[in-house]
């Protein structure tokens, strides 16, 4: 994150309404959204989409943003389910598109992400654990991919550290082998 100080009262004030806080505070987060985005998504287009639905989402929510978390745990939580929504629109472009390409055609550089290396492969997992074990996917996300403290994933998550840490662990469990298979 660029510097937090800043970057948390910008969020407060645009919360409260502030519009020159809300533009400052885009601006500033920009290069770090996209950066976490690109965690998700290989393909630097898709990415770079997922970003701006993340700065769209937070301008039109940031009022729902109470300040009893840090503003960073908020917006990698929007960034994680931005980037989720994203891949599941790709993927069911990709589906949609003809298997066999005359070789000829342009291959759309959007719809590479959706075959695209281990990022993919774990956005795999988690639409299939939100489909089996939905409970579980939060702690994954708020841990392993925001890279949040464990106090502060559980609190995010609503629930107790030690109910946080067993769902993790169990998460971790259920989801490797399917990477696994994956690769």
């Amino acid at each position: 994150m660029p510097d937090a100080a800043l970057t948390e009262d910008l969020a407060r004030r645009a919360a409260a309404g502030d519009g020159a806080a809300l533009a400052e505070l885009l601006a500033e987060i920009r290069p770090e959204v996209v950066r976490r985005c690109g965690r998700f998504l290989p393909c630097r287009e898709d990415a770079e989409e997922a970003a701006q639905d993340v700065l769209l989402t937070l301008s039109r929510r940031i009022a729902t943003f109470e300040g009893r978390s840090r503003f960073s745990t908020w917006l990698y939580t929007v960034v994680a389910n931005c980037c989720r929504q994203k891949y599941r629109e790709l993927r069911r472009r990709a589906a949609e598109q003809p298997v066999a390409l005359e070789p000829a055609q342009h291959v759309d550089p959007r719809t590479t992400s959706v075959i695209a290396g281990s990022r993919v492969d774990l956005l795999e997992a988690l639409d299939r654990l939100e489909r089996e074990r939905p409970h579980l996917v939060a702690p994954l996300v708020y841990r392993d991919l925001c890279q949040l403290e464990y106090a502060e994933a559980a609190e995010r998550a609503g629930v107790p550290l030690g109910t946080f840490k067993s769902r993790l662990h169990e998460a971790r469990r259920q989801v490797r082998p399917w990477l696994t298979d994956a690769s």
